[in-house]
C-alpha cells in the first residue's frame, strides 16, 4: 500500500521560512517524479513544484526564487524548502508521486503565514 505522509507545516510569519517533508512508503521512490502541489481555501489545487528521477526540477513562476524542492532517496522523501514566505503561500501543501499512468497523493500539511 502506497503511502505519502507530508509534514512541516505550521504558522508563520511573512519573511519566515518552512521545510515540507513528504515520506513515502509502499513505491519503489527512486522510480517516480516527485511534486509539491497546494490549495488555498476557495480555490483549485495549483503545482508549486516537481522534482524529476534525473533531479531536474521546476518551480510555478510565484515560488521561483524562494522556495526549492530536494529529494533525498535513501530516505524515501522528498522536501520543499519554503523562504521569504508570504501571506498568499498560506495554504494545504499536498505531495504527489507519479511514474507514468500511476500518481498518488499524501493527505497534506497546512501552512498558514500570517501578515
Amino acid at each position: 500500500q502506497v503511502r505519502l505522509v507530508e509534514s512541516g507545516g505550521g504558522l508563520v510569519q511573512a519573511g519566515d521560512s518552512l521545510r515540507l517533508s513528504c515520506a513515502a512508503s509502499g513505491l519503489t521512490f527512486s522510480n517516480y517524479a516527485m511534486s509539491w502541489f497546494r490549495q488555498a481555501p476557495g480555490k483549485e489545487r495549483e503545482f508549486v513544484a516537481t522534482i524529476s528521477r534525473g533531479d531536474s526540477t521546476d518551480y510555478s513562476d510565484s515560488v521561483k526564487g524562494r522556495f526549492t524542492i530536494s529529494r533525498d532517496n535513501a530516505k524515501n522523501t522528498v522536501y520543499l524548502q519554503m523562504n521569504t514566505l508570504r501571506p498568499e503561500d498560506t495554504a494545504d501543501y499536498y505531495c504527489a508521486a507519479k511514474w507514468f499512468s500511476n500518481t498518488f497523493w499524501g493527505r497534506g500539511t497546512q501552512v498558514t503565514v500570517s501578515s
